[in-house]
């Protein structure tokens, strides 16, 4: 409650499909909360090719949240569907109200914790899955989250490119493309740039 009010202060803002949301900053860290919409966390590799590390979705912070201001990073995020509104506020402003309220810290602590759950999890996928079992994986926890369900069918806004996906379960967009193409080929799902849909989710495994 206390972040929404921090948020409706501070005012929200707009972005669509494209648009960059932000950019680190030393000299007035921010963290950011998305109300609604989809967006991606991504850098520019020594290369200059861009590297999609994260999918933020609706509800979630994201920003310099380590709380360490000497950390420099070039990730920046990117509106990944249309209709995205986030709310922005200074670290220092984040910092004071936890300790007005132990409650949120406590809730940050946990939404922290949760952050390190996931990436231990997905550590663990890299190790020890295939890229089959990744891509799988990565698919039935997306619809999970945003899938639009018919008993065992789920259809999926998709809002992303097969080289984002290829990024984020870390293999090639070749792999992704012959995996994808299998899939269709086995009656396990159809997908094209604007869904996917899921014919048994419980048989894609």
């Amino acid at each position: 409650m206390q972040l929404k009010q921090l948020c409706i202060i501070t005012g929200f803002k707009k972005a669509k499909k494209g648009d960059i949301i932000y950019l680190y900053s030393s000299d007035a860290p921010k963290i950011y909360f998305l109300k609604k919409g989809n967006i991606k966390i991504a850098e520019i590799d020594e290369a200059g090719n861009e590297i999609t590390k994260e999918i933020i979705q609706k509800g979630d912070l994201f920003g310099e949240l380590s709380l360490d201001t000497t950390i420099k990073s070039n990730e920046y995020a990117q509106a990944l569907t249309n209709d995205v509104t986030i709310c922005s506020f200074l670290l220092s402003d984040f910092e004071a109200l936890m300790e007005k309220y132990p409650g949120l810290a406590l809730s940050y602590t946990k939404f922290v914790g949760l952050r390190f759950k996931k990436m231990s999890s997905n550590y663990s996928n890299l190790i020890f899955k295939d890229a089959r079992s990744r891509l799988i994986y990565f698919i039935k926890e997306w619809a999970l989250r945003e899938g639009e369900f018919d008993g065992n069918k789920v259809k999926v806004l998709n809002y992303l490119t097969q080289q984002d996906i290829a990024q984020i379960i870390c293999t090639s967009r070749q792999t992704i493309t012959q995996l994808l193409n299998d899939f269709e080929n086995t009656g396990l799902l159809t997908y094209n740039r604007q869904e996917i849909k899921i014919a048994n989710i419980g048989q894609l495994k």
